[in-house]
């Protein structure tokens, strides 16, 4: 469980579709006067050098963001999405890509909370290091999926919860559903954003029929692969499962994904999904 760095997959293609759905998510929030509260449960260092040994090894940004980078075509959602990388770059050149924390910060008003969590001795002394000094930004060096429950519902009773775990141990695609269930019986009304690979298919279809059976309502699902499903090593796809959406979410993802599915897809491969898992 400790052993998993995201570095080894920053600005990969799974990353494009879980941020791009994040914006979108907090910019819907962001609309409102009111303030909100965000919890990230799988927070990593927050910050990643695309131009160093982690990222190297199996580059897997390339077939991510850098295919995006200098495009002139981007849809909307995709070139609001770049151009949030951009200010993370100094020059024109890709070298950096921010995790989830830092990008959620770039939506964060004064009045706006935010809680991370993470597992991973070294990765939190960075996290540390990469928000400091932000009165916003409260940083755990905990298990998210165990504790974070305890901090719901926040006064805000707005908000946003990521759930992004690596799914290096087997029993995390059971205890998500176990985490969302609980989570959303304690603040009902938050939106909650789940991510998952793609690597064996027979796992993610258990997880989508527990979900529907969990009581749960109003559940999205948006996916993106980039190759065919296949036995062999490695995510084939990945996807976000997201519980009260924003009523605009679909429509935003029907415009980028058919888009992303084309660029990114590996000879021709490329496939998307926009599904209604749970109605209202």
């Amino acid at each position: 469980m400790l052993s998993y760095r995201h570095s080894f997959h920053a600005g990969n293609f799974a990353d494009v579709l879980k941020h791009l759905v994040l914006i979108k998510i907090l910019e819907y929030l962001g609309k409102k006067d009111k303030p909100y509260c965000c919890i990230d449960t799988h927070a990593g260092p927050g910050d990643y050098a695309l131009n160093e040994d982690y990222a190297l090894k199996n580059k897997e940004f390339e077939n991510g963001i850098a295919k995006l980078w200098q495009r002139n075509d981007l849809p909307d959602g995709v070139a609001a999405y770049v151009e949030l990388i951009k200010k993370f770059n100094t020059t024109d050149e890709l070298s950096r890509y921010p995790g989830s924390p830092l990008i959620i910060r770039q939506f964060l008003r004064n009045k706006d909370r935010l809680f991370l969590y993470e597992l991973h001795s070294t990765e939190i002394e960075l996290l540390s290091v990469a928000v400091s000094r932000d009165r916003c930004i409260k940083v755990f060096y905990e298990d998210g999926l165990k504790n974070a429950v305890g901090l719901l519902p926040p006064n805000e009773h707005r908000g946003l919860v990521l759930i992004d775990p690596s799914y290096e141990m087997k029993n995390d695609y059971q205890r998500v559903t176990e985490t969302l269930v609980q989570m959303h019986k304690r603040f009902a009304t938050g939106t909650y954003a789940l991510w998952y690979p793609v690597v064996e298919r027979s796992r993610n279809q258990q997880l989508e029929r527990d979900i529907k059976s969990s009581g749960l309502k109003n559940v999205q699902l948006f996916e993106l692969g980039i190759k065919t499903d296949t036995y062999e090593h490695g995510m084939t796809a990945s996807g976000m499962i997201v519980v009260n959406p924003p009523w605009t979410l679909a429509a935003d993802m029907q415009q980028v994904l058919p888009w992303l599915a084309q660029v990114l897809g590996i000879d021709g491969a490329g496939s998307y999904r926009i599904e209604t898992l749970v109605g209202e």
